[in-house]
């Protein structure tokens, strides 16, 4: 048994602070770092209490019997509860201003799934399907080289996390579309790389298509709103 999880949560807790403090100096969060970094902390942490509830309950194991594996790591978290939990964590905690705050929390949010993703170096647990690229990865004791498929998914959502972080300060987009687009991406994420996961027959894809929809509407859905609300200030101006 190895505290693996607290290990994950470091490697996350940090690039999401950082990309929260980064915007917040620029203007571009919806509240100071600290009231945002409050929202997330508490999303974060019902989220994996959530996951990890649900992933030991998947294992057989109880949670009421079994309180030390909460944090003692055999088995995983269950990502589709997780992120359900610390989304509607984040929209409670922040229903006075919701989308300012969601938007807020965006960018960071996706640097801190990079920042877990990445924790697989403390987890153990960073190799998928075999394959034979330059860059592929052997287990210690094994032969067969695999796709780093959680190093794949990290690097994928720090990018996303910084082109956000970058469009919310020069576009200024409509309150929600950052959101959206954020949740897509996640989700997109998860999508293209669960091919690559050694557990594709059981992973959750109805999770990931979900969110990728739920994503698409929000961003669409603001985005369309958005120049229709400025319409008839533009029109007022230009008689």
């Amino acid at each position: 048994m190895e505290f693996t999880l607290l290990g994950a949560v470091l490697f996350a807790v940090v690039p999401l602070y950082a990309a929260l403090y980064w915007e917040a100096r620029r203007g571009n969060a919806a509240a100071c770092t600290r009231d945002l970094w409050d929202v997330a902390l508490t999303a974060a942490v019902v989220g994996l209490f959530i996951g990890r509830i649900t992933a030991m309950i998947g294992d057989g194991v109880n949670p009421l019997t079994n309180p030390a594996d909460i944090i003692i790591v055999r088995g995983g978290v269950a990502t589709g509860p997780a992120v359900l939990g610390a989304l509607a964590t984040a929209a409670w905690v922040g229903r006075r201003e919701l989308w300012p705050v969601l938007d807020g929390l965006a960018a960071a949010a996706l640097a801190g799934l990079g920042g877990w993703h990445a924790g697989c170096m403390v987890r153990n647990a960073c190799l998928g399907s075999a394959s034979d690229l330059p860059w592929a990865i052997a287990q210690d004791g094994s032969s067969i080289t695999r796709h780093p498929v959680e190093i794949y998914a990290a690097l994928a959502l720090f990018l996303a996390a910084g082109l956000l972080m970058v469009w919310r300060q020069r576009g200024r987009p409509a309150p929600g579309v950052v959101a959206g687009l954020g949740l897509a991406w996640a989700a997109s994420v998860r999508l293209l790389t669960e091919p690559l996961r050694p557990t594709l027959s059981g992973g959750p894809v109805w999770w990931y298509v979900a969110g990728l929809a739920v994503g698409v509407l929000v961003t669409g859905w603001h985005g369309w709103r958005s120049p229709r609300q400025r319409q008839p200030d533009i029109d007022t101006r230009s008689g």
